[in-house]
């Protein structure tokens, strides 16, 4: 009985081993419309304008946009629709197809305006979400060192270690200490970062500023991917919570973009379940076909 070793030892005449060919990969099943296709290449020049993880996820994405969107130029071609490109700014104006779409969708979805009581309703069961920022003045010594470099990160670390220890003699010291000692340049001004907001910096340093109360400096060397960093708050401007009024048109916007984008998934379902679409199958309900 042969096996996959003595295939894969059969060496031919010019001392080269016979390797199986590659199978050939599965042809792709063909994309219509009503009779219309939608290429291979169509869907891979599309695919430049929906990043994902995979180029299969990026193929998959740009394939339901062109049905979705040729669904809706049919449709609007049925209606005896026209519609004048509009200029988009800085040079550019919608396509022949943007125009018809937009025209169709104007035309055929509708979606509830948001009133004061939706908006009240919506803020009351997310106040979380209209708070301000709440803000840190803070300061810092870089002792920089890459990630990477094990023998400088441990040598920035007992430099860090040693200003500290300077620092703790010496609390009052640190805009000298920062201007002497600091790979950043911010030393130049004593160390200061002026006012950061969460996701300001690399969360290690953020984290490290929300355990800190104002005057305090970091206990210990604080590593990021830059480096140790001997931290300093200065000055902590809690969040307030906003009134109703200042947030009333924003939540108003949001309520009705939310209702006007589940009309038009709903309206594409309904092009979708009367059309004859073959080689790939929509989820009315995912978000890319909204878009």
């Amino acid at each position: 009985m042969t096996t996959l070793l003595d295939f894969t030892n059969t060496v031919l005449p010019e001392g080269k081993v016979k390797v199986p060919p590659r199978p050939e990969p599965a042809p792709r099943p063909e994309i219509t419309v009503n009779g219309t296709a939608i290429t291979e290449e169509m869907v891979r020049t599309e695919a430049q304008n929906h990043p994902a993880e995979t180029p299969a996820e990026a193929f998959a994405a740009a394939a339901r946009a062109l049905v979705v969107r040729e669904l809706l130029v049919q449709e609007a071609n049925r209606l005896g629709l026209a519609a004048t490109p509009e200029a988009l700014g800085e040079g550019r104006r919608e396509t022949d197809e943007d125009a018809l779409v937009r025209a169709l969708l104007e035309r055929e979805v509708s979606a509830p305006t948001a009133d004061d009581a939706a908006c009240r309703r919506y803020y009351e069961q997310n106040p979380r979400r209209f708070r301000s920022e709440t803000l840190f003045e803070a300061r810092h010594i870089l002792f920089a060192a890459p990630q990477e470099d094990q023998v400088a990160r441990a040598r920035a670390r007992d430099e860090a270690l040693a200003v500290l220890a300077e620092l703790r003699e010496a609390p009052d010291s640190f805009a000298e200490l920062a201007a002497r000692h600091s790979a950043c340049p911010s030393a130049g001004q004593g160390g200061s970062l002026g006012q950061l907001g969460h996701g300001s910096t690399v969360p290690e340093f953020d984290k490290a500023l929300h355990t800190l109360q104002p005057g305090q400096f970091s206990s210990e060397p604080v590593a990021t991917r830059f480096g140790y960093h001997i931290i300093q708050l200065e000055r902590r401007i809690d969040g307030e919570q906003l009134p109703f009024e200042h947030v009333a048109q924003r939540i108003a916007a949001w309520l009705e973009a939310a209702s006007w984008s589940r009309a038009v998934a709903q309206y594409i379902g309904i092009l979708a379940g009367k059309a004859s679409i073959t080689g790939i199958a929509l989820n009315t309900a995912d978000g890319p076909l909204v878009q």
